[in-house]
């Protein structure tokens, strides 16, 4: 099923996000931890996709394990480092495993990138330019966006006419870097709104379990980090459990006051970690249920 599909007939939706392994051996217990969070019955669970293409297959590989448990599935695919003909083997890769959503991606540009360098042999510059091609080829294509600005754009209003552009291009929703403080969302959705674009957003959550994410967190996504999620993570640095309970009763706050607000959907971002994944849904089932039984 499309995701659109889902978007259309539910007022919020619940996802998951897990990367493949970078090593092979690997590859059987993250296939364990897909399967684990497609037991809790996720509206689909979407496969990361490595620098330059780096795990490609086990991205297309997890992705079918997942569609295979009975929960849809979204492959990334990024276009940095990518050749045209690398990214059409993909794509018949994707068709033939019955996969039909795809998360279309720049790709961060990589550390180890040569002067004179080409990192898109494939004349794809931007995720607008591969949600086009993906679009040719019938996927339900996503975007990702910042709510706090893309750390490369010049301002936020470019980044808005950016946004629009790749919605334009085709993008069937958009799914936001993590967030850890709400009014940055509601603030951009009110922006979204004003430039005309009004595709579904889904909100990207990650539950802080250690102290140590936080500075790598800021560097990925230029989040904000509130007061309140400083001062537990210092509080509770050395003590792994007490970290852990609160990183997700935080994580739980933040999803009952966007679920409240009228957001489309909750996307976390699980680190692999599916015990963290399963406590959160055990504090919000019953609210997700309550909203999608109200009738429009």
């Amino acid at each position: 099923m499309k995701i659109s599909e889902i978007l259309k007939n539910k007022k919020v939706t619940l996802s998951f996000e897990i990367f493949p392994p970078k090593k092979q051996e690997a590859f059987e217990s993250v296939k364990q931890t897909a399967l684990t969070l497609s037991a809790l019955k996720p509206d689909f669970i979407s496969i990361t996709y490595g620098a330059g293409g780096s795990t490609q297959s086990n991205t297309s590989d997890l992705a079918k394990t997942v569609q295979d448990s009975g929960t849809v599935s979204l492959a990334h695919l990024t276009c940095v480092r990518s050749s045209k003909e690398s990214l059409l083997q993909t794509i018949q890769l994707l068709k033939q495993k019955k996969i039909e959503n795809v998360l279309a991606l720049r790709g961060d540009l990589p550390k180890d990138a040569f002067e004179g360098e080409n990192l898109f042999p494939s004349g794809l510059f931007h995720a607008s330019d591969l949600t086009e091609l993906l679009k040719n080829h019938d996927f339900c294509v996503g975007g990702a966006c910042y709510p706090e600005g893309h750390p490369e754009s010049a301002n936020r209003d470019a980044d808005i006419e950016n946004l629009k552009h790749k919605v334009e291009s085709g993008v069937d929703f958009l799914t936001t870097q993590m967030i850890f403080d709400n009014d940055m969302l509601y603030s951009f959705l009110y922006r979204l709104q004003s430039a005309g674009i009004h595709v579904p957003v889904i909100a990207g959550i990650m539950p802080v379990t250690s102290a140590s994410q936080v500075s790598r967190m800021v560097d990925l996504s230029n989040a904000y980090i509130p007061r309140k999620l400083l001062s537990f993570c210092d509080r509770f640095r050395h003590d792994n459990e007490a970290m852990k309970q609160a990183g997700i009763a935080y994580a739980t706050d933040q999803i009952i006051d966007l679920i409240s607000n009228g957001v489309r959907g909750i996307h976390i971002y699980t680190m692999n970690k599916p015990e963290i994944a399963e406590a959160i849904v055990k504090n919000i089932d019953s609210i997700i249920k309550a909203v999608n039984r109200t009738e429009n």
